[in-house]
């Protein structure tokens, strides 16, 4: 499937929001034909707010401690999302595991980015765990989000070598650099190209 028109986004963080703003800047400059309709997190303090705030972004903050059950902070969440008409959901740095009820909410219309080249090394610190393995390739992917961790049909990856003289967070920092270009790559395929899935794919029409 691909989207006619522009899609509307929403993008939740839990801190700075690197990746945020390389989707903003995508979207503002034409990349991706797409606008944010609204940054959401569920920490108060994130440095990313006063950024999307300051650059005309609709924000709403929702703090999980006020919700003792994850499906109750799930659906407030998702209610601020429907209000601002969002149709595909971008986590950039959001700490929290989705429940079945926002997968279910936003079904192949939830993206994420994780700083591996998935299957390997899930969950935290992933940049760490590359580094201490010893592997000699990592890098990035942009995936759909599925009711498991790190684990949806992925759309896009980008590798980046591990050097000698790498340090976990050298590497990291390298990886999200690519991060930055993967995340709108990904968006830009997913609303321009006819895509579906096929088990556990993301299969792409030839010519793509």
């Amino acid at each position: 499937m691909a989207m006619a028109g522009t899609a509307r986004l929403g993008i939740l963080i839990s801190g700075r929001g690197s990746n945020m703003k390389a989707i903003v800047a995508a979207c503002r400059d034409g990349r991706v034909p797409a606008e944010v309709a609204v940054v959401v997190s569920n920490r108060p303090g994130a440095p990313g707010l006063a950024w999307a705030r300051d650059h005309g972004i609709p924000i709403a903050v929702l703090p999980h401690r006020d919700y003792p059950v994850r499906e109750d902070h799930d659906r407030a969440v998702i209610r601020v999302l429907r209000e601002h008409g969002v149709e595909w959901v971008c986590l950039a740095g959001y700490m929290r595991l989705l429940s079945p009820v926002f997968v279910g909410a936003f079904r192949e219309r939830i993206l994420n980015i994780h700083p591996s080249l998935l299957p390997a090394f899930p969950g935290l610190d992933a940049q760490r765990q590359a580094w201490e393995h010893g592997v000699r390739i990592s890098g990035c992917t942009v995936h759909l989000v599925d009711e498991e961790l790190d684990h949806g049909p992925i759309v896009v990856q980008r590798a980046v070598p591990v050097l000698d003289d790498d340090t976990p967070d050298s590497l990291a920092a390298r990886i999200l650099e690519q991060e930055h270009i993967a995340y709108p790559d990904a968006l830009m395929r997913l609303l321009t190209v006819p895509w579906s899935v096929d088990g556990r794919r993301a299969i792409f029409r030839k010519g793509s």
